[in-house]
């Protein structure tokens, strides 16, 4: 885990989660000073290893009597054309797992209408909004999936069962469930290196979304210097 010094934030402890070293470099650049508030811990790739790997930051953290009040997913994604360009920022106001279900002759369930489980879980819709303002992210719903999309088919499919998806990324959903379990507030930002659709690694555009991500933690300081978790606690 990667340690940032104290910044003042009302007393609010964030944990910042990516998959890879990459990511969790890229929004470690955004703060020069080395200022604080916030713990940036690289979980590994997909719902699974997220959540397992957030859910120990969190119970160690509230062990140790210095629990997070927030948690946020970040990283790159790919980008639902047009509303998502590459190189544009997106929060989530809804984080969904999209492939959390069964496949049926009429189409696909999700998981919640099987009777049993949860998709969604929303972030804080005050926080959501001036994360947006202050970074000028696109709000909308970011999906998590277990198979990155690499087809245009898929893609039509996705937009279809989820008209405001913005994004697909792999970590965010289960982000969400370790920290409902604790309590604790989530927010998702992804920064998008590519379309989603046919698999085409000379569109990706890995750096310029980086580079996208440090500018908008950048910006968050105030933000989350305002924010009330008490307040504007949703999920």
């Amino acid at each position: 885990m990667t340690r940032v010094a104290p910044y003042p934030v009302h007393e609010a402890r964030v944990l910042v989660t990516t998959a890879v070293p990459a990511e969790r470099d890229a929004v470690a650049r955004a703060f020069p000073r080395t200022p604080a508030g916030y713990d940036l811990l690289a979980v590994g790739v997909g719902p699974a290893r997220a959540a397992a790997a957030t859910a120990t930051a969190l119970t160690t953290a509230a062990l140790s009597g210095t629990p997070y009040t927030l948690v946020v997913s970040a990283g790159i994604a790919g980008g639902f054309q047009p509303g998502a360009p590459v190189g544009s920022l997106v929060v989530a106001d809804e984080i969904t797992a999209a492939d959390l279900g069964a496949d049926t002759p009429d189409g696909f369930l999700p998981v919640t209408e099987l009777g049993f489980g949860t998709v969604s879980h929303r972030p804080p819709e005050a926080l959501v909004r001036d994360v947006a303002a202050a970074t000028g992210a696109r709000a909308g719903t970011v999906l998590t999936v277990s198979t990155v999309t690499g087809t245009a088919a898929r893609a039509e499919q996705l937009s279809a069962r989820h008209p405001r998806a913005l994004a697909e990324a792999m970590e965010g959903f289960g982000v969400a469930e370790a920290a409902a379990a604790h309590g604790v507030a989530v927010l998702e930002i992804r920064a998008v290196s590519n379309p989603v659709g046919p698999r085409d690694r000379a569109a990706w555009r890995i750096g310029d979304a980086l580079a996208a991500l440090t500018e908008g933690f950048g910006k968050l300081p105030p933000v989350l210097e305002s924010w009330n978790s008490h307040d504007s606690h949703d999920s």
